[in-house]
C-alpha cells in the first residue's frame, strides 16, 4: 500500500489567550473564526469555541495523560512529573534522573492499559552518561501509589547514545494488544544533519543502532518475537520502522489501529506518515526539506524501496504532538488526526480516509494565514472530549499553560 504524495489538509488555527482566566468557561473571550476576513474554513468543521487557560506557569511542559479518575498528569523537561488535581499541581517523587539539556530532559508520559490494575506508569527521558558528555533515550515503568513511583525500572535504553541534545524522539504509544511503541531520533550526527557525500551512511540507515527508528516492545521491555527484523543479522531486533529524523508525534488511530507519526523536517519536509513493520522511511536519502541556510540534503524526493509521505509540510511547522479526535464535543472533527506545530505555531486537522491507492488526507480550500498563539508541543483530546494543547517555550525560562478548546453554545 502507497500512500499519494503531497495532499492538502485542513489547518485549524488557535489563538492563545495570555491572560488568567478564572473561571475560565464563564469568561474567556469568544473567538469566532467564522468572521476572519483572511482565513476560509469548512463551515461544518469550525465554529465559535474558547481557548481556555487550565494550568498556569509550567517549566517545559512535554505531555500530558490523564488517569481514571480524571486527574491529569504533567511531564516538565527539567525532571518534575505532576498530577493535577483540584486546580493545584502534586509533584510525584520517584521519577528517574534526566539528562536537562537542549531538547532533552523528561520527555513524554504515558499509562498502561491495565493502569487501573497495575498502576504502571510509563516515561520517556533522555539518560546521559556518567559525566553527561554524552546521553540518549530511554524509558522507564514505575508503580503509582500515594504520590509517589515504586519499583521504577528501565524497560528500554537506546543504542543512539550521541554528545548532541537534540533528536531525542520519545513518543510512546501501546496498541490494542498492548505492545509499547517509541520513537527515537537520529540524535544529530556530528551535531548536524547528514551531507551529501554521507546520507547512505547516516545512522538512521543502519539497522544495527537505534537512531532514527521507531521501536515495538512487549511492556516489560522484552522484544515480540514477530517484529520484522528479528532474524536479520547484525539488525537491532527492537526495530518496527527506519529511516526516521525525529518523530514527536505519534498515535494510534482507535478507529483502524494505524500507527501514525509526525516527524520534524530539517528546513522544510515535516512528515505525517503511515507507519508499517519492516518499513524504510528515507531519511536523509529522500526527503523534502533543505539544510538550514538552503543547502541541499537529499538526492531527491523519491526512491525504490523508500516510503512517502502521506502529507509533508513545506515550510516546516515543527510539528509535535499528534492525536486522533474521537470525541463528542466537536463531532465535526470526529476521526480527524490534529497535529500540532511548535515553529508554526499552530495545530492542523487532517482528516484520513483510507483509499484504493493509499490514504488521503484532508482538503484546504485556500492557505491559511498564521495565527499564532505559541509553540504546540503536544496536543490531545482529554476524557471530557475538549482538546487540550500544551504550549512550550523556546527559551526553557518563560512559564507556559496548558489550554483547553471549548465550543460556543
Amino acid at each position: 500500500m502507497r500512500p499519494f504524495e503531497k495532499l492538502v489538509s485542513v489547518p485549524l488555527v488557535i489563538l492563545l489567550l495570555t491572560a488568567p482566566v478564572e473561571p475560565a468557561a464563564a469568561q474567556a473571550p469568544v473567538i469566532d473564526w467564522s468572521q476572519a476576513d483572511d482565513v476560509i474554513y469548512h463551515s461544518e468543521a469550525v465554529g465559535q469555541y474558547r481557548v481556555v487557560t487550565v494550568v498556569e506557569d509550567l517549566q517545559d511542559p512535554w505531555s500530558i495523560a490523564w488517569l481514571p479518575d480524571g486527574d491529569m498528569l504533567i511531564a516538565e523537561k527539567p525532571g518534575r512529573l505532576s498530577v493535577f488535581r483540584d486546580g493545584e499541581l502534586q509533584e510525584i517523587q520517584g521519577v528517574p534522573q534526566v539528562h536537562y539539556s537542549g531538547q532533552g530532559g523528561l520527555l513524554d508520559v504515558a499509562l498502561h492499559p491495565d493502569f487501573a490494575s497495575n498502576r504502571l506508569v510509563y516515561l520517556s527521558y533522555s539518560l546521559g552518561n556518567e559525566d553527561g558528555s554524552e546521553s540518549t533515550t530511554a524509558v522507564s515503568r514505575g508503580r503509582l501509589e500515594d504520590g509517589s513511583l515504586h519499583d521504577v525500572e528501565e524497560v528500554f535504553v537506546a543504542e543512539a547514545w550521541g554528545p548532541g541534545g537534540g533528536h531525542y524522539g520519545s513518543r510512546l504509544v501501546f496498541d490494542d494488544e498492548g505492545y509499547l511503541f517509541i520513537t527515537v531520533g537520529d540524535r544529530t550526527p556530528s551535531g548536524q544533519t547528514a551531507s551529501m557525500d554521507d546520507m547512505e551512511r547516516h545512522p538512521a540507515q543502519d539497522l544495527s543502532n537505534h537512531q532514527g527508528t521507531t521501536i515495538r516492545l512487549h511492556d516489560d521491555g522484552g522484544v515480540p518475537s514477530d517484529n520484522p527484523f528479528m532474524d536479520e543479522p547484525g539488525a537491532l531486533p527492537e526495530i518496527w520502522s527506519y529511516g526516521h529524523r525525529n518523530a514527536q508525534g505519534m498515535v494510534i488511530h482507535p478507529e483502524t489501529g494505524d500507527l501514525w507519526q509526525t516527524e520534524h523536517g530539517p528546513q522544510g519536509g515535516d512528515e505525517l506518515n503511515l507507519i508499517l513493520p519492516g518499513v524504510n522511511y528515507g531519511w536523509p536519502v529522500i526527503g523534502y526539506g533543505v539544510h538550514y541556510g538552503g543547502e541541499p540534503i537529499h538526492e531527491g524526493t523519491h526512491r525504490e524501496g523508500m516510503e512517502q509521505p502521506v502529507w509533508y509540510w513545506t515550510p516546516s511547522i515543527a510539528t509535535s504532538g499528534l492525536e486522533a479526535y474521537m470525541g463528542d464535543v466537536f463531532p465535526e472533527w470526529q476521526g480527524s488526526l490534529l497535529a500540532g506545530g511548535l515553529a508554526g505555531q499552530r495545530i492542523e486537522r487532517l482528516p484520513v480516509q483510507e483509499e484504493d491507492e493509499g490514504y488521503l488526507a484532508g482538503r484546504l480550500e485556500r492557505p491559511s494565514i498564521l495565527m499564532g498563539f505559541g509553540r504546540v508541543r503536544d496536543v490531545r483530546e482529554g476524557p471530557d472530549g475538549y482538546v487540550y494543547v500544551v504550549i512550550d517555550d523556546r527559551t526553557h525560562g518563560t512559564p507556559t499553560p496548558i489550554v483547553r478548546l471549548e465550543p460556543v453554545e
